[in-house]
């Protein structure tokens, strides 16, 4: 079982196995630009799609707009061509649009760091501003996706029913020191070993450790 007296040590055996593999999408974009609304923008892109599909789409769109105000200088219809075949293309152009406006008008052009500022956003949650304040700021946040809240489960680490749920649960149970990093690792371990369905218990490091709680069928 995982717990607080060992989660030190998963996270270490983690660690080596993340810097095998290739980086979460918006963890490549945070280190590509260094910048806040890059990440913001690239995380909006990354929503419900392939990495592979993301990291071309933002690309694009950098290459042309790298910043609010020239992003507002773009159509709708432009910013669409530009990210497809992203997932909701249409609808991410839309947002894109709103919250480039909002940061320039609203904040002067910086991408605000506080929570629920950037909740506040067109299309950003929870997922997306923990990210933007880690990432962008380097700032303390915990960003939980479908990787960290179905992992977080099953190692039995929490006892939770959805990723805003383990988020709160994660915020008072996790020591701090591991927050900016929970997120990138289990990502990267969800990817490559721990899958949503068969995962590959036998090539985990860590398999003696986890309960495997609700793994119907493993490889």
């Amino acid at each position: 079982m995982v717990n607080n007296s060992n989660i030190g040590k998963i996270l270490q055996i983690l660690e080596k196995e993340y810097l095998k593999n290739k980086k979460p999408i918006v963890t490549e974009i945070s280190e590509k630009y260094r910048n806040p609304y890059k990440i913001l923008i690239g995380t909006l892109l990354s929503l419900r799609t392939k990495d592979e599909v993301t990291s071309v789409a933002s690309d694009k769109l950098f290459s042309v707009a790298e910043t609010p105000q020239k992003m507002l200088n773009l159509s709708r219809k432009q910013i669409e061509k530009l990210i497809f075949p992203v997932g909701f293309y249409h609808r991410k152009a839309e947002n894109i649009k709103t919250v480039s406006e909002i940061i320039l008008k609203k904040y002067a052009g910086k991408v605000p760091d506080n929570l629920n500022e950037l909740l506040s956003l067109p299309g950003v949650g929870r997922k997306t501003a923990n990210l933007v304040i880690v990432l962008g700021y380097d700032k303390y946040g915990i960003c939980v996706d479908t990787h960290v809240n179905r992992i977080s489960n099953r190692w039995g680490f929490v006892k939770t029913k959805s990723p805003e749920e383990t988020e709160f649960t994660l915020r008072w149970k996790l020591d701090k020191k591991y927050w900016k990093i929970y997120n990138d690792y289990l990502v990267s371990f969800g990817q490559n070993i721990c899958k949503p369905i068969s995962p590959l218990c036998s090539k985990c490091k860590i398999e003696i450790l986890c309960p495997k709680i609700g793994v119907n069928t493993k490889r």
